[in-house]
């Protein structure tokens, strides 16, 4: 009996020593797929950006921007602000296409930013590093101040600290109503929508009836914060939808625009791009061309997978690398194989993983 003990335990420690080397060798796999960090991005500049530098258009008018005043989210004690890549891709492209941006927050003065390294690029590395775009930041207007009549469009930037100041402002509320109805254009993303849940036509009407609208989503949020039902005073998408509005749910961290007349709303920072340009669009131009990002390549691989499957997506990206659209960003499409696994959907955690696998062999020919 106790030598069948003996061995029961023995192969036990075997097994487990077995499974924790496995799994170690498979963590240092998966880390070899993911590129190390260019430190030298950090120090990029305008000068350094051709679509900012070269072919400059000639002014056109002005784009507000709108960040969040508050730090805190609600009673929890955790940290929030504006988000800082929603921020700096809008203005360089409302910069690129020839309007000048000023930044207004509710409180004016400087505002709190929310920084996440593992989404910063060129383009945002660029705005820490340009002087006028951080003297405008550090220095916003106070919303109170600002005279509509100044601008063609508004535009609200996300950041969670939008959930708790852009609903109830009266000063948004107002600009947003006069901008509707004069048909000029407005541009929210992510929890930017915030700031028309509460927005009245001349009417009384809710000016989100029956318009389509997107936003970051209840699944979004909730996956991200699973109390977030208790923090926040509400949840967006359930706001928008309780409105009036035709809410355009996408896919899970993936690009989603809406466009409905002079309403331009995105999804999550992923559609800031894309977002922005289609305000351009709305404001009566073609949007200036832009060499697209390493992210935005991923975001298309992501797409592609979710919609057409594994075979087809190896093939665009065979399509990328041969027509040397440039490198597609891995971390990201990484970053949706582990939230993959978190929502245990392990084939498709797998398939994604195989894609940054396949993806580092073609950027390596």
């Amino acid at each position: 009996m106790k030598k069948s003990v003996r061995k029961i335990v023995k192969w036990s420690v075997i097994s487990i020593t077995g499974l924790i080397i496995s799994v170690v060798l498979l963590g240092v796999w998966f880390m070899n797929l993911i590129p190390k960090f260019d430190q030298s991005i950090k120090q990029t500049t305008l000068n350094d950006l051709p679509y900012l530098s070269e072919n400059i258009v000639p002014k056109r008018g002005k784009i507000l921007a709108v960040v969040t005043s508050t730090n805190i989210m609600g009673s929890s004690n955790k940290a929030t602000g504006y988000e800082l890549t929603e921020l700096s891709r809008a203005y360089y492209v409302f910069q690129a296409n020839g309007f000048e941006v000023d930044v207004a927050s509710p409180l004016g003065g400087e505002p709190p930013v929310i920084i996440d390294n593992d989404d910063m690029g060129a383009y945002d590395y660029a705005f820490m590093n340009d002087p006028e775009a951080q003297r405008k930041t550090r220095n916003t207007i106070p919303i109170a101040d600002v005279n509509p009549e100044d601008y063609q469009a508004i535009y609200f930037v996300g950041g969670k600290g939008a959930m708790y100041d852009f609903p109830d402002n009266e000063h948004i509320q107002s600009i947003v109503q006069k901008y509707y109805e004069s048909d000029k254009v407005i541009g929210a993303v992510c929890h930017g929508p915030a700031a028309l849940v509460n927005v009245k036509l001349e009417n009384g009407q809710s000016l989100l009836e029956n318009k389509v609208i997107t936003s970051f989503t209840n699944e979004e949020e909730l996956f991200l914060i699973p109390d977030a039902k208790v923090i926040f005073p509400f949840l967006l998408q359930a706001k928008l939808e309780d409105n009036g509005a035709l809410f355009n749910d996408g896919i899970m961290y993936l690009e989603n625009v809406s466009h409905d007349g002079n309403l331009v709303t995105g999804q999550n920072p992923w559609s800031t791009w894309k977002l922005a340009e289609t305000m351009i669009q709305q404001l009566g131009y073609t949007p200036k061309f832009r060499i697209i990002t390493s992210e935005e390549l991923a975001i298309q691989v992501l797409n592609s997978f979710e919609k057409e499957g594994y075979s087809h997506t190896k093939k665009m990206i065979d399509e990328f690398y041969s027509a040397t659209s440039g490198e597609v960003d891995r971390t990201l499409i990484a970053m949706h194989g582990i939230v993959a696994g978190m929502q245990w959907k392990i084939g498709k955690s797998i398939g994604l993983i195989r894609l940054v696998s396949y993806i580092k062999t073609k950027s390596e020919e």
